[in-house]
């Protein structure tokens, strides 16, 4: 079996037996379905005929129950079929959106956000038809075909030969059609990719898009990618759409040839069976070649879904098997961090395995546990990817990096990230109350433990100012609080998971200085055994720690504290004197 293939049935799981199910109750339809032309047949020669009221009550009698049979079986078949085809879909949206949850940040970085919506919705959702479709059509589609032929050669041999010449020119038609249309399907997916990421820009860039007055080439973004997909469906379509009229021709074809030669058979026969042909047998060859040649149709129609599938199937498989490129250890994982002390031993760090130049170089630094470390740099310094890789958001390529004394790649990944509180550049706050945010960083805190954290953010004042409090509704991405209320709810939400290192990634760059002031004031009071990185672009923010780091380059160029910097780092001196006298200007 295609790897492929095996890794998306073992989505099935639990739903094994309607999907075995549904294909069983489709041959009992088909099978019925043959039958009776069979005894319609019967019906006419041996009742109609002869005016054998017996045998047109028998006849017809078994005539129904075939076609409830039928429609018992046909019903059955596609009850199953649906619970099958949603619990695979249900299952596999299961499978990517937890492989998801385990990518590390260099997973992330190889699929766009908008990619990966595509492929959890749209994509499983044509994989969920498809599948419905296999088990269903892809079984119905070959039985009749083989059943219907059986029984047109069983009626007559040199009639049934019409169809040797129909079947290869339909067989022919599909086998030239479908590589096209492969392409299209693939590309096709691929723009809804894109049609994904200008929709999701747009909406979250909203008020951006109206401040700049942009709406109209937003539109017009909109309006080139999704008539890039229309243009590709109808070319895709016209050319599916040439395998009707070829289906058609050859069913007409066909009904012509068995209507001039079963005719003169009947005729030549006296319609009478031991002889050749009777008109009965005759009537049971036009719904054969109706079978024969539908089924033909609906195989082609199974070979366009797989055809549309082949794209999303790829895609879904891809994100099943990326191995996330970090995980705990397999064996002895260590399950406690001892303290908030920081090493980093010759550390080096590349984004990508090909990436020309280094993001970190040679960094060598040690942070005793329980310090308040400054972090200051231009734009592009590699402050932010210095700090990602203490709680394993990326494993260093060079080097190693410390925390507690132990190697941060022989920790249990959860124990690591929980004594180990970063709050991020960009803020997220989730759609929810103010106490479901918090609640995050500890989900059994009480309400005391919020309102402290609160208040050692500087955030009791304002949230408490809101009509519901703390039980105020916030909005996706916290659209309905300002950048300085995110980030100080978000410095919140980290303090009550009570970190044995806290990170702060500019995280009080929207507040003012008083505010920024008061918060490290709490910070030392509060939590002075808590490790404390505080990247900044202000002065002010850091000169008070014990140990501030400048960073060029994805260098550490100069350690020490305000004074010594002051003396003997000129980069700092700029900075600082730069910002000093904007203060008092």
């Amino acid at each position: 079996m295609h790897p492929v293939i095996k890794r998306l049935t073992q989505c099935i799981r639990e739903f094994k037996w309607p999907a075995i199910l549904s294909p069983l109750c489709m041959v009992g339809e088909v099978a019925m379905e043959v039958t009776i032309p069979l005894v319609m047949a019967k019906l006419y020669d041996h009742g109609i005929t002869y005016s054998n009221m017996t045998v047109v009550l028998q006849q017809s009698l078994l005539l129904i129950l075939c076609a409830l049979v039928s429609l018992a079986f046909g019903s059955a078949s596609a009850f199953f079929a649906a619970k099958a085809a949603t619990g695979f879909a249900r299952n596999l949206r299961h499978d990517m959106f937890y492989r998801v949850q385990n990518f590390s940040f260099s997973n992330i970085d190889r699929f766009s956000s908008a990619s990966i919506v595509t492929r959890l919705t749209s994509d499983v959702a044509n994989l969920q038809m498809s599948f419905q479709m296999m088990i269903r059509m892809a079984i119905r589609s070959p039985m009749m075909l083989i059943l219907a032929i059986i029984s047109a050669v069983r009626i007559n041999v040199k009639l049934s030969l019409v169809f040797c010449v129909a079947l290869p020119i339909l067989v022919f038609a599909l086998v030239m059609l479908v590589p096209f249309v492969f392409k299209i399907f693939d590309r096709v997916f691929k723009t809804y990719d894109k049609l994904n990421t200008v929709v999701q820009e747009n909406i979250r860039g909203m008020r951006v898009v109206k401040s700049f007055v942009r709406e109209e080439k937003e539109q017009e973004k909109f309006t080139s990618i999704s008539g890039s997909i229309y243009k590709d469906f109808c070319k895709a379509e016209r050319i599916m759409a040439l395998n009707n009229p070829i289906m058609q021709f050859c069913v007409y074809g066909c009904m012509l040839a068995i209507s001039f030669f079963g005719a003169k058979m009947v005729l030549a026969s006296g319609n009478n069976e031991a002889l050749g042909l009777t008109t009965g047998q005759l009537s049971s060859m036009f719904v054969y070649t109706t079978q024969i040649l539908s089924s033909l149709m609906m195989f082609s129609m199974v070979f366009v879904m797989l055809t549309m599938s082949r794209a999303p199937l790829k895609r879904c498989y891809e994100v099943l098997t990326e191995e996330p490129d970090l995980a705990s250890p397999k064996e002895n994982a260590v399950q406690e961090v001892k303290d908030g002390s920081i090493d980093f031993e010759n550390v080096g760090f590349r984004y990508a395995a090909k990436a020309k130049h280094r993001a970190l170089k040679e960094v060598n630094l040690h942070i005793p546990s329980g310090a308040t470390v400054g972090i200051l740099g231009s734009t592009g310094s590699s402050k932010t990817t210095l700090v990602q890789l203490i709680p394993r958001l990326y494993d260093a390529t060079e080097g190693c990096v410390k925390v507690g004394g132990v190697d941060v790649r022989d920790y249990d990944l959860k124990v690591l990230r929980d004594q180990v509180a970063m709050v991020l550049q960009k803020n997220v706050l989730f759609s929810g109350t103010v106490k479901e945010n918090l609640r995050w960083g500890n989900p059994n805190a009480t309400d005391e433990e919020l309102e402290n954290a609160c208040r050692m953010a500087c955030a009791h004042d304002f949230v408490s100012a809101f009509p519901d409090g703390y039980d105020t509704h916030i909005e996706q991405g916290g659209t309905n609080v300002s950048g300085g209320q995110k980030q100080r709810l978000c410095i919140a939400r980290a303090l009550l998971k009570k970190p044995k290192i806290l990170i702060l990634d500019d995280s009080t760059s929207a507040v003012d200085t008083q505010t920024d002031a008061m918060i490290r004031k709490a910070f030392m009071e509060d939590i002075p055994h808590t490790t404390k990185l505080i990247i900044a672009q202000r002065v002010a923010s850091v000169q008070e720690a014990d140990m501030i780091i400048i960073m060029d380059n994805g260098m550490i160029v100069d350690v020490g504290d305000h004074e010594q910097l002051l003396e003997t780092s000129p980069i700092y001196r700029e900075v600082y004197e730069s910002q000093k006298k904007g203060g008092d200007e």
